[in-house]
């Protein structure tokens, strides 16, 4: 139990100046979303985007003060700001970006290729996707990072069976946390499961950049991202601040789920983003009792709007008990049962998303046989 609180925090950063308005951060109302646990202190700082590179030297003086307080052990400071999205033109005329827009920064410079895989609805399965899609491509033989970019409900931590937090052991920079061969990162490592997280646009923004910028990722092949369901603040940040190798849409085969779905699409298309490819989840069930088979959701219908949008089909998952129990247990199927079709199906799934990013095949993955 830390022994220092909230009011602690805000009096040490009474002592921390905006240069520009000769005034404190706290008496200014800059500083939020304050976060403490086991002595680790994350908090944001309300700028105006144009400041962000002169108020960096202000961020870094904030940590400072607050690192002085008897009991902390680290200290994360976000500078965080509304950022007006580019609009592109519907087809004639130009686009209005602004000129001098720069260029996307390298947040994980050593992520050979950085993937998003969306929905436009909750509920649809994207986590489960992304978290089995992940280690069927470290099965083949890749080096895999997985961002959990769902800040209001993190799932990976549960999905992974990962308990604990990353170490930092500079109080700057985390290491990611590790299992089932690949690393991953999640909000959910920072704040107690039971927590509501209640942060407004730029605050999750913020907490987005810190995990890209402020985490050891080391050398990958590829980094999947799971996005939060919808179109909103989370998902323009990464098609904006990140060199996004493509995306995959994830939809269950209802005609409900494939119009938001379509919306998905079309925002990845309104900032440049290829589209890799439309996968069908709970696309059928088999009853494993007698084998019969339902299209509780209808069926085909991701397969049909992705020939309707020019995109590609990458493939269908069943609706099966097997994968929401193994997800549950934060062992995914892939992992408990590598040789299933359910498994097969992702492994599939994960070799032609690879094909597509790096035009080779993966690497095979080693045969282990134990006598």
């Amino acid at each position: 139990m830390a022994s220092f609180g909230e009011q602690q925090v805000l009096t040490a950063l009474k002592g921390v100046m905006d240069p520009a308005r000769g005034r404190d951060l706290v008496s200014l109302g800059m500083v939020s979303g304050i976060a403490i646990r086991d002595g680790n202190v994350v908090f944001s700082i309300e700028i105006e985007p144009a400041r962000a590179s002169q108020f960096e030297a202000v961020r870094k003086a904030a940590e400072r003060a607050v690192e002085a307080i008897p009991g902390v052990l680290s200290v994360s400071a976000v500078l965080t700001g509304t950022r007006p999205p580019v609009i592109r033109s519907s087809g004639h005329g130009h686009d209005h970006a602004p000129a001098h827009a720069a260029p996307r920064p390298a947040l994980v410079p050593g992520a050979r290729a950085i993937v998003a895989v969306a929905s436009g609805k909750g509920g649809v399965g994207k986590s489960t996707t992304t978290t089995n899609l992940a280690v069927a491509l470290a099965a083949q033989g890749l080096k895999v990072g997985l961002l959990d970019a769902d800040v209001y409900g993190p799932s990976q931590p549960r999905m992974l069976g990962i308990s604990g937090r990353p170490r930092s052991p500079d109080g700057k920079i985390l290491e990611p946390m590790q299992k089932h061969g690949i690393v991953t990162m999640s909000i959910g490592f920072l704040v107690p499961e039971d927590t509501a997280t209640i942060w407004r646009g730029p605050m999750v923004m913020g907490a987005l950049q810190q995990m890209l910028r402020d985490v050891a990722w080391g050398e990958l092949d590829i980094l999947l991202v799971d996005m939060p369901p919808g179109t909103g603040d989370a998902q323009l940040t990464m098609a904006q601040q990140v060199p996004l190798a493509g995306a995959i849409i994830v939809s269950t085969p209802q005609d409900i789920a494939l119009l938001d779905a379509r919306k998905g699409l079309n925002m990845f298309h309104k900032v440049e983003v290829p589209v890799l490819g439309f996968i069908e989840n709970m696309s059928y069930f088999c009853c494993p009792n007698c084998g019969h088979r339902t299209d509780i959701f209808s069926h085909g219908g991701a397969r049909q709007e992705a020939e309707k949008l020019g995109a590609e089909f990458l493939g269908e998952i069943p609706l099966d008990i097997r994968i929401r129990e193994t997800s549950d247990a934060g062992t995914p199927i892939v992992v408990e049962d590598p040789s299933s079709p359910l498994a097969q199906a992702y492994m599939q799934i994960a070799a032609r998303v690879w094909e597509k990013l790096s035009g080779t095949a993966p690497r095979p993955a080693p045969r282990i046989s134990i006598a």
